[in-house]
């Protein structure tokens, strides 16, 4: 019978996370017509997916090469040294047009959004009346009336419907048939060139930067983004479900020279960035200051954006970093980064790993996303442990860094079977991003 962990204190939540201990627990992915395909779906098939999960109720491809064959670590080294190609268009585009729209967007985000610029883009989170973290997406500005939100895995477009319900803002808010693909490397540059050719400045469009462009005969907007800290770009297709095919083959062939790879997204490098993944490091019942996102958060002049004007979340944020800076924990879990022994974990995991004390066996708290880093030699992983309230220089939380625990991974990585292992809280971000504004994290 799979182990349940309970004496990890998650008193503060309705519903706790599931830290039942149950493998892999293999199963079969049906697919059938209650979960959308994308329009590149085929496209991923044809190129050799052989597995995938689900992501805002549409089915993601998630790995290529399979692990008789080297497995996510070569995907990895493509990305590293070459470029790859992503099917990312789980990411849903949700527009929000018309004459409220910056008012709007500005009340359901945590940060400024009139200092965002027309045609540049943004990290942001949206919250709930608790404070907890609805969303984290990439929010694209095309032009004073008109933003798209680039979703993480949670369904907003209702959300944000309700919140209009009554009208009050005059705005449109809807899906709109826009989908992305990621080109993420060290070649990603050397790749964009070609296909745009010389009627877009590829070198000229800065981090967060958004363009319009032409690729394959179609039009689509293009931004210096990414979900791996490699230097990157998106292509937002435009009317998608006709004109995928032609947008994919383009970048295929434009490809080849650059020695370009399906991949999947390459989650060890993720996390070496220390780039968070909503639903697997925090979810609608964390609040930004306890997984590392207190930065986003505008606080009545005070915060890092200086935001005036009322959101959604900010009266009972802004009693949490009061609480923080009067030396009260206002919740249990702290998100941490970890350096941790063990053999070398190169995929994902199934579980949330339990994380113990260094002079206890009972677990206190959990592991969210582990890897393994080639760089430094290491497992490096993000995972909850008790607050104790360690505040940096911007009196953000952070992890203790330095302090001890274990944490006990299953039989194919432990070191000893039955046995944890060493582990210590270091910093976050493991590796400096290439793209510098990545997140605009503050880690120090």
């Amino acid at each position: 019978m799979s182990k349940h962990i309970t004496s990890v204190d998650q008193s503060d939540r309705l519903v706790p996370y599931n830290l039942r201990q149950s493998g892999a627990t293999p199963v079969e992915m049906l697919i059938f017509t209650r979960v959308r395909k994308s329009p590149f779906w085929h496209l991923s098939v044809e190129a050799g997916c052989w597995r995938a999960t689900v992501y805002n109720r549409i089915y993601h491809p998630f790995g290529y090469v399979r692990p008789e064959d080297g497995g996510t670590m070569v995907e990895y080294e493509a990305l590293k040294k070459h470029v790859t190609l992503w099917d990312v268009s789980v990411e849903r585009q949700i527009m929000v047009k018309g004459p409220d729209a910056e008012k709007f967007v500005d009340y359901v985000i945590t940060r400024d959004a009139t200092q965002i610029q027309p045609m540049s883009a943004k990290y942001v989170i949206l919250c709930n009346t608790q404070g907890g973290v609805l969303n984290d997406p990439v929010l694209l500005r095309l032009s004073k009336d008109e933003f798209w939100f680039s979703l993480a895995d949670s369904d907003i477009v209702m959300y944000l419907q309700g919140v209009n319900h009554d009208k009050r803002f005059n705005v449109v808010i809807d899906e709109i048939d826009v989908c992305p693909l990621q080109i993420q490397g060290p070649k990603s540059l050397a790749l964009m060139k070609d296909l745009v050719g010389e009627k877009v400045d590829i070198e000229s469009i800065p981090f967060y930067g958004l363009a319009e462009a032409m690729f394959g005969g179609h039009e689509c907007v293009i931004s210096q983004t990414g979900f791996s800290g490699e230097a990157g770009y998106e292509i937002y297709l435009r009317d998608a479900t006709l004109h995928a095919e032609d947008l994919w083959y383009a970048v295929l062939e434009a490809g080849k020279k650059h020695q370009l790879m399906v991949t999947a997204p390459p989650h060890c490098r993720r996390i070496q960035a220390g780039i968070l993944s909503w639903g697997q490091d925090m979810d609608s019942q964390h609040n930004p200051f306890q997984c590392n996102l207190g930065y986003q958060v505008s606080l009545s002049g005070k915060g890092r954006w200086n935001k005036q004007g009322d959101y959604i979340g900010k009266q009972v944020l802004e009693k949490m970093r009061s609480d923080l800076l009067a030396g009260k924990n206002p919740y249990k879990l702290q998100l941490v980064g970890f350096e941790m022994g063990g053999r070398p974990i190169i995929d994902f995991a199934h579980d949330f790993w339990p994380v113990s004390p260094i002079d206890s066996s009972e677990p206190c708290g959990f592991i969210t996303s582990p890897w393994y880093h080639p760089d430094r030699n290491k497992n490096i992983a993000m995972g909850y442990v008790p607050f104790d309230g360690t505040l940096n220089k911007h009196g953000l939380p952070v992890g203790n860094y330095g302090q001890k625990f274990r944490v006990h991974l299953p039989e194919q990585y432990a070191e000893k079977p039955g046995e944890p292992v060493d582990a210590e809280v270091v910093k976050i971000p493991f590796t400096t991003s290439v793209n510098l504004n990545i997140r605009e994290k503050i880690s120090s």
